[in-house]
């Protein structure tokens, strides 16, 4: 084998050990969708604080078409809602008819599949990042060849046996269901427990407690030394998640950006070291602007927890090898190509240099700053 080949496979080795990630050529190949659009009227059980004029909150809801390169099996990382949300359990069909929730008229994924060319019986798995509705679809649509994953403490608790259950028969019944145990796994990658779901290194399970019991993320290897992590609802806004201190040396904030910031962030609500009075000071800001709730009905099961899993993902976010999306981040809409795209291209085609600072741009659907 020639010396440069030899060099070549050194730099992506060690390119992948960097993250702590075991080296491997196999790959997988990740396509989003975006199913519906959430509004919800009560934003600060998402995200705190909440300004005036923000008091309602537009959300994405990403799923994600997953295909193993070597065997070209077909899963899929979270549905979004089902096409019926009044035929959801009715604690949580109670929100929309309450108008809690709302949501424009859209087709669901299985319908989006099938328009794609993805026959449902392809759909080898479907895994849940956690059993919130607007992530576990209509599993009845699919056929019963299509297995199911969870993770680790999921609620299984079904209405009507259990009145508030959020959960109901028809989300499991005929789907072989296994449940990932992360205490039995020695791998770890950003603190984080995951388990090599085919075994090869393309695919990853990360254990990301907090928001609620069983919560799940991803990380896909789309190229032997590039990634994308799939965080479910590790949080509801890219402005949980940036900036940080190494997050801003790996991708310095545009100067455009830094200029606009500087008035249209409010100095009322966020500060910095170097901010005056109606003069906000990106660069000096050194924690993300907006803050998980521990109010007593924030969205997260266990905010604490949540915040340590968030922080964990933050190291990814830093990474120049991974590209971090997260299932309601509606700063993406616009950004991310949708399928039939591919996502796998993301470093070359510089979509995440595109992406991770359009939440502090007041023309972004995400800006809610000032």
């Amino acid at each position: 084998m020639a010396p440069w080949v030899f060099l070549a496979l050194f730099v992506l080795q060690c390119t992948a050990s960097l993250l702590g990630i075991p080296w491997s050529n196999s790959t997988v190949d990740v396509k989003a969708f975006n199913v519906a659009n959430l509004t919800a009227t009560l934003p600060g059980v998402l995200l705190q604080p909440v300004l005036p004029g923000y008091e309602t909150i537009t959300l994405p809801l990403h799923a994600f078409l997953v295909e193993h390169t070597a065997t070209q099996k077909h899963f899929m990382f979270d549905l979004g809602i089902r096409i019926d949300p009044l035929n959801l359990a009715p604690s949580i069909s109670s929100l929309f008819k309450t108008g809690v929730y709302s949501a424009a008229p859209f087709k669901d994924i299985t319908e989006l599949l099938e328009e794609g060319g993805i026959p449902l019986d392809s759909i080898e798995t479907v895994i849940w990042s956690h059993s919130h509705f607007d992530h576990i679809g209509d599993m009845s649509k699919f056929p019963n060849t299509t297995n199911l994953v969870i993770g680790s403490g999921t609620n299984r608790s079904l209405y009507p046996e259990f009145p508030d259950g959020a959960l109901q028969a028809s989300d499991f019944a005929g789907h072989n269901v296994t449940e990932i145990n992360f205490n039995d796994t020695s791998l770890m990658f950003s603190g984080l427990p995951a388990v090599d779901y085919f075994g090869d290194g393309s695919f990853y399970l990360l254990d990301t407690p907090g928001h609620l019991p069983g919560h799940m993320s991803a990380l896909a290897r789309v190229t032997p030394t590039s990634f994308i992590v799939l965080g479910g609802d590790t949080c509801h806004h890219a402005g949980h998640l940036r900036p940080r201190p190494r997050f801003q040396r790996a991708y310095p904030c545009p100067a455009h950006l830094l200029a606009e910031s500087k008035t249209a962030v409010s100095t009322n609500y966020f500060w910095s070291p170097d901010s005056s009075a109606g003069d906000f000071d990106m660069l000096s800001r050194a924690q993300p602007p907006l803050s998980i709730p521990d109010l007593p009905n924030s969205a997260d099961t266990d905010p604490v927890t949540s915040r340590v899993s968030l922080d964990k993902v933050a190291g990814f976010d830093a990474d120049e090898d991974v590209f971090v999306i997260v299932a309601h981040d509606t700063s993406l809409v616009g950004v991310l190509p949708y399928f039939p795209a591919s996502l796998s291209a993301w470093r070359a085609e510089g979509i995440k240099e595109d992406a991770v600072w359009g939440f502090v741009d007041e023309q972004n659907p995400a800006f809610r700053f000032g």
